[in-house]
């Protein structure tokens, strides 16, 4: 799966490139559909960064396919998504996903439980 056009958009509509919860991208995968992104977060695993993306029409859902890429911020301020095609380094960026989850949860929950 590859992507023609990748624009990180905050979501506030004046056209500035800071990061917020209503950031989305932009993928035009190899089949030629077109998906527009939620961007969960981007991560630092091993040596580079990378971002995960949820199709926007299946946010709602319990569970959704997420997208994982490599993301570059190049020196002109657009991005860079690349494929990860090398299956350690996706077991690497996935397990580094999960740890988040899992650490994004206990945080909930221990909120939860101070309230």
């Amino acid at each position: 799966m590859s992507e023609h056009n990748h624009d990180l958009e905050c979501g506030c509509g004046c056209g500035c490139d800071h990061e917020s919860e209503e950031a989305t991208v932009t993928l035009t995968l190899d089949d030629g559909t077109v998906l527009e992104c939620a961007v969960l977060t981007i991560f630092p695993a091993g040596e580079f960064e990378y971002i995960a993306l949820l199709p926007i029409e299946e946010e709602k859902e319990e569970e959704g396919e997420v997208f994982l890429y490599r993301y570059k911020e190049l020196e002109d301020g657009e991005i860079e998504l690349l494929n990860i095609e090398d299956d350690d380094e996706y077991e690497l960026v996935s397990d580094a996903f999960d740890e988040l989850l899992d650490n994004a949860e206990f945080d909930e929950f221990f909120e939860d439980e101070v309230e």
